[in-house]
């Protein structure tokens, strides 16, 4: 005789009930993101505004020479300390960086790494072009956030 075994639910998530996470969340990760990084670091980004959009403008992407709106996923914009100091001289934009959304998720998606990994890999890169730093600092920062 057989026996039904009942499956346990619980066990296998209930992908038709996820959704994607909105530009909120995502916001919201890599607020959670920067408030990881190490202090000293978090202070000498004061001023930079970081949003997040789901795809860079054409002009941008036009800029970037990308082939497709999912080649940038983070961008930063402004006038890095490397670029003789941060802060902002009379009628210019303050600091930015962008986290693009979808092309984030589709590279998750692609990916061993969790949605903050790769959040917090942008996030520090993008940064780390305002401090003019080497991959090999950007490295260590993203290590010291974990």
């Amino acid at each position: 005789m057989h026996r039904k075994v009942p499956l346990l639910r619980t066990r296998k998530p209930q992908t038709h009930d996820l959704a994607a996470p909105s530009l909120a969340d995502l916001e919201q990760i890599a607020e959670s993101a920067f408030a990881a990084l190490p202090g000293q670091f978090r202070k000498l980004c004061e001023g930079v505004v970081i949003r997040v959009e789901d795809f860079a403008d054409d002009e941008t992407l036009d800029a970037m020479n990308c082939a497709s709106e999912f080649d940038l996923l983070g961008l930063f914009r402004g006038r890095g300390r490397a670029q003789s100091g941060a802060a902002p001289a009379t009628g210019q934009f303050p600091n930015m960086v962008w986290l693009y959304r979808r092309p984030i998720l589709d590279y998750w998606a692609q990916t061993d790494n969790t949605l903050g990994e790769i959040v917090t890999h942008v996030l520090v890169h993008e940064l780390g072009h305002h401090f003019g730093l080497s991959d090999e600092d950007m490295r260590r920062i993203e290590q010291a956030a974990e």
